[in-house]
């Protein structure tokens, strides 16, 4: 939702997630009723969630629900969700067991401890995913966390066999030691013992990437490929822009 906000041009680029000038009369509502109000979900947002919702338990998959939404947005490029199937992304943490995704990093704010993060459901990527893997000229790993954002993409059938054919180029989601949100560094340390850096997470990959793109002054954590040292914070679209063109030079010349 977030990719397709963005696109569209309606995200709430300072809070980083949802949609601009959004509303919470609904939520307030829910709680007024007793009920949960943990998860933020703005008034126009809810919109977005009871139209795809209605149109899932139709039976309507999700790749083509996405489709129509974007459609409706104005959006030209194609957003592909990763798997028409439900997959949940599960916590286990050392104080409180295991938690869905949602209620330990929303509600919980990632506070209990992670001893593993494992995925319940299907495999199956949604249709669309392997041709356009096949299809690209070099694959960029946005800096996301590897383990509840990229690795849930990587579970699914075949999507690491494709992209091992391919030149894979990540930005490195941890700067100076430290994640720019998120609770990215913390799980580096709860999960491998090791302080977090951009060399951990190359090694997260496992040998999937042929360069990495990090913050100046980081490049001496990441030493067994090619690495770009840039300005990677984004505090705006040109910020954005910029980098983005940078990343997308340097993995041109990775990919020969």
């Amino acid at each position: 939702d977030t990719v397709m906000y963005t696109l569209a041009g309606l995200a709430d680029e300072e809070r980083g997630w949802g949609l601009a000038g959004e509303t919470f009369a609904g939520l307030g509502m829910v709680k007024r009723y007793g009920g949960p109000g943990w998860f933020g979900l703005g008034d126009r947002d809810l919109a977005t969630h009871l139209l795809r919702s209605e149109a899932l338990r139709a039976g309507e998959p999700l790749s083509a629900i996405t489709a129509r939404l974007c459609t409706a947005l104005g959006i030209v490029h194609p957003i592909l969700p990763m798997s028409d199937a439900p997959i949940a992304t599960m916590i286990e943490t050392t104080e409180e067991g295991t938690l869905p995704f949602q209620r330990w990093f929303v509600q919980r704010r990632a506070e209990p401890s992670v001893r593993a993060v494992h995925f319940e459901g299907g495999r199956t990527p949604a249709p669309g995913i392997i041709p356009a893997i096949e299809a690209c000229d070099v694959v960029v790993l946005g800096p996301s966390n590897p383990y509840v954002s990229i690795d849930p993409i990587l579970c699914l059938d075949g999507v690491r066999e494709a992209l091992s054919r391919k030149p894979v180029v990540a930005l490195s989601p941890i700067v100076g030691g430290a994640a720019i949100k998120g609770p990215l560094a913390t799980m580096i340390r709860d999960l491998t013992g090791e302080a977090a850096s951009a060399g951990a997470v190359a090694r997260h990959y496992r040998g999937l990437l042929r360069a990495m793109v990090v913050e100046r002054g980081d490049e001496g954590t990441v030493v067994t490929i090619p690495v770009l040292g840039a300005s990677t914070v984004m505090r705006s679209r040109d910020d954005r822009e910029r980098l983005a063109r940078e990343v997308l030079a340097f993995s041109s010349e990775a990919a020969r």
